[in-house]
């Protein structure tokens, strides 16, 4: 009887879970929509009507404006999504950061597959960069089962990037730990035709509420806590890859454009594989799903631990970590920090990792694992997780209460602040965050600007000839 009831709490509580997924999957997509209906709509009806005069103005004295930094020259901020997340062209006018990248005058904000693996993800930003044709590598891609290359880009977005040009990274969720595989990358000179690559091309990185050791989320919604990589039968993620596996079989031209999981080079289109192969997705015998070359693998414990085993805190780049918590201890118990504080998509996850328990027939992720260590969380990463790299080896690390404590900054050491906010707080809706988005993003942008530099300040204009 008390199993009975047991999988039917279970049961209800995927039935709850996937409705509000699936509302608020509905509610981002038809926000957009409705946005750009309304530019069109604008654009139609209220068409400016000026008649453009040529007025001759006597000429006038003009003070000698201070010298300022060209943009062109200041290294660009680039900003990588998460798991979902979509860059710009993406979702009509829809932003990922929520109008973040208005803040300075050279940002980028790549599209990348919003469910591949990291791995494939970071080779997709090495190319939307320098440009090219993304090429996965071959090794990686017969063990995987798809296509070793992908998307062409025509022009990189900074092809000059190189050691003498280096780039800033601002990653949220998975984004960050992209970046991180990224670096590795450019460190072991992984990318053919690139020699010449190293991990001083990147200047800095900076993560918000980054998926660095793993998350319980990921058990909760259907990950295997045995083996962190195979999905239970019945759960959250067997829905979501049945729904990805029909969207990319359907293949609507117009709906991929609006919005694309990323999964192309796995050639799961229906010209290409037909009734049989859909059905040998579904029945999980080929497919990202099949290979594991996705991104919720690699967001478990397990996953992370396997990713950070190559991965390098290097000493000539900055790193900087804003780590998020919703929850707080009540006589000893952590619990939701706050009720109406905590988004609605993430309110059940918050209260549900707060309680997570390793299953006690299944062995620890690492030797001295503790479930207690895990129960702060922002609803869908454990805040112990987004501090810095920390499994299996701890890189170093620096709390931060406030910035000017840390002045001036060291590379090679993760500096971090805990801030109280859910996972989606700074993203999609500025409105939610209000006052603290500005200052998140300001300070991120200000650090970038003023002071994280590799060499010498930038050059002024008129001091360039000096």
């Amino acid at each position: 009887m008390i199993r009975w009831w047991i999988s039917a709490l279970q049961l209800t509580e995927l039935f709850v879970s996937s409705i509000v997924h699936l509302l608020y999957g509905f509610y981002i997509f038809s926000s957009a929509v409705a946005g750009d209906l309304s530019q069109v709509l604008n654009e139609y009806f209220f068409k400016p009507n000026v008649n453009v005069i040529e007025v001759k103005q006597e000429p006038t004295y003009v003070p000698t404006a201070k010298p300022t930094i060209d943009a062109n020259t200041l290294p660009p901020i680039v900003l990588v999504h998460g798991i979902f997340g979509f860059g710009k062209g993406k979702l009509g006018g829809l932003s990922y950061f929520a109008g973040a990248e208005k803040k300075d005058e050279r940002v980028l904000v790549p599209d990348l597959g919003s469910l591949t693996s990291i791995y494939d993800r970071a080779r997709e930003l090495f190319y939307y960069l320098k440009g090219g044709k993304v090429d996965y590598g071959e090794e990686h891609s017969k063990a995987c089962g798809h296509s070793q290359f992908g998307r062409v880009y025509e022009q990189g977005h900074y092809p000059e990037w190189d050691e003498d040009h280096p780039i800033h990274f601002v990653g949220h969720s998975a984004g960050a730990q992209v970046v991180r595989v990224l670096q590795q990358m450019l460190a072991d000179k992984a990318f053919k035709g690139y020699e010449n690559t190293s991990e001083n091309w990147i200047l800095s990185i900076t993560s918000l509420s980054g998926a660095f050791n793993g998350t319980t989320r990921t058990y909760l919604d259907g990950m295997q806590p045995e083996d962190g990589r195979t999905m239970k039968p019945i759960s959250l993620l067997q829905l979501c890859r049945i729904g990805v596996i029909i969207y990319d079989w359907l293949d609507i031209v117009w709906l991929k454009d609006y919005y694309n999981f990323g999964f192309d080079h796995f050639n799961m289109s229906w010209k290409k594989m037909g009734i049989r192969g859909l059905l040998d997705c579904l029945m999980g015998n080929t497919g990202p799903f099949a290979s594991g070359d996705w991104i919720l693998p690699d967001l478990t414990i397990q996953g992370s631990l396997q990713l950070n085993c190559h991965l390098q805190t290097f000493p000539n780049t900055y790193y900087f970590s804003y780590a998020t918590k919703r929850t707080r201890k009540i006589m000893g118990i952590t619990v939701p920090s706050s009720i109406f504080g905590i988004h609605p998509l993430l309110f059940i996850r918050v209260l549900q990792m707060t309680q997570w328990r390793q299953p006690p027939d299944v062995p620890p992720p690492y030797k001295g694992y503790r479930d207690e260590d895990w129960w702060d969380n922002d609803g869908a990463l454990n805040t112990i997780s987004m501090t810095h790299p920390r499994l299996p080896i701890e890189h170093p690390s620096c709390y931060v209460v406030n910035d000017s404590d840390c002045q001036p900054l060291q590379p090679g050491i993760w500096y971090y602040k805990i801030v109280e906010a859910d996972h989606i707080f700074f993203i999609v809706n500025r409105e939610r965050a209000g006052v603290q988005f500005d200052l998140i993003y300001d300070s991120i942008f200000e650090r970038c600007r003023k002071h994280v530099f590799r060499k010498n300040l930038p050059t002024l204009p008129d001091q360039s000839h000096h």
